[in-house]
């Protein structure tokens, strides 16, 4: 069931968006070769506990997993697509990119946002897989006004992406949220004009684009959480929770 949230609703979705935007302002701080992705996770749960929030990932149950999320963050890094398990293990190096997901709750309500930042200098390949992953965030930000549809939104998003010669992912959406992290609808980053949901004022959702260098397809590390591209091929996720307005789209979780 899809829900309008009220001005009560909306106020503690932007306090709840607004620590979501202090972690990915924090983990850009912190991204270089030689940290792992645990140190990240840790300083990011302080920070979520210390503005009086509460890490929505850690815990979090999914039906395709045996175990819950174990972070604060996901930490995905080149090939992988979302839901890296952060880990001392994991040491970021020179050249890579990491896709940091995260979300947080207070007073009941919730953000979602995710970033893709280099670590150190990156191959011009990797730099245009972050730009064109970013832009189709906002063109599909750009999308979103009372009377649009999902397809609107979905399609402003592939037509930039597929021909400048990139893969989508199609397996993976955004998604409504406010009490819950994920609630109904689903957003994808694909579709035809004039098709789906009519997007209305006072919704809340997550458009969150994951944009691929090779083929479409991905699978499912052993771990039951990290998805990765099946060809090995790098891949981008950036991510905006966002409020309909009467004259387009409020970014709740503004970490730019």
């Amino acid at each position: 069931m899809i829900t309008f949230k009220s001005d009560r609703d909306i106020a503690k979705m932007r306090k709840a968006g607004r620590i979501v935007a202090d972690v990915l302002n924090l983990m850009r701080d912190m991204v270089k070769p030689g940290i792992d992705t645990l140190t990240l996770d840790e300083a990011a749960e302080d920070l979520v506990i210390r503005e009086g929030g509460r890490p929505a990932f850690k815990g979090y149950r999914a039906s395709w997993a045996s175990a819950p999320f174990p972070g604060t963050i996901c930490a995905s890094i080149n090939e992988e697509v979302v839901h890296g398990i952060p880990s001392r293990g994991r040491i970021l190096e020179e050249g890579d990119i990491i896709s940091i997901d995260t979300g947080a709750s207070i007073e009941g309500f919730f953000g979602d946002a995710a970033c893709t930042f280099a670590v150190g200098r990156i191959s011009e390949e990797r730099e245009r897989l972050l730009a064109l992953t970013h832009e189709a965030l906002i063109k599909g930000v750009a999308a979103v006004r009372p009377g649009a549809t999902l397809g609107d939104i979905g399609y402003t998003v592939e037509s930039l992406v597929i021909p400048a010669g990139f893969g989508l992912v199609r397996d993976y959406a955004g998604h409504g949220i406010g009490r819950k992290m994920h609630e109904a609808p689903q957003v994808p980053n694909f579709g035809k004009p004039g098709s789906g949901l009519t997007v209305k004022p006072r919704m809340t959702f997550c458009i969150e684009p994951m944009v691929m260098t090779g083929a479409e397809e991905v699978r499912t590390q052993p771990d039951g959480w990290t998805v990765v591209t099946k060809d090995g091929s790098d891949a981008a996720h950036f991510e905006y929770s966002l409020l309909v307005t009467d004259e387009g789209a409020e970014v709740l979780t503004p970490w730019e």
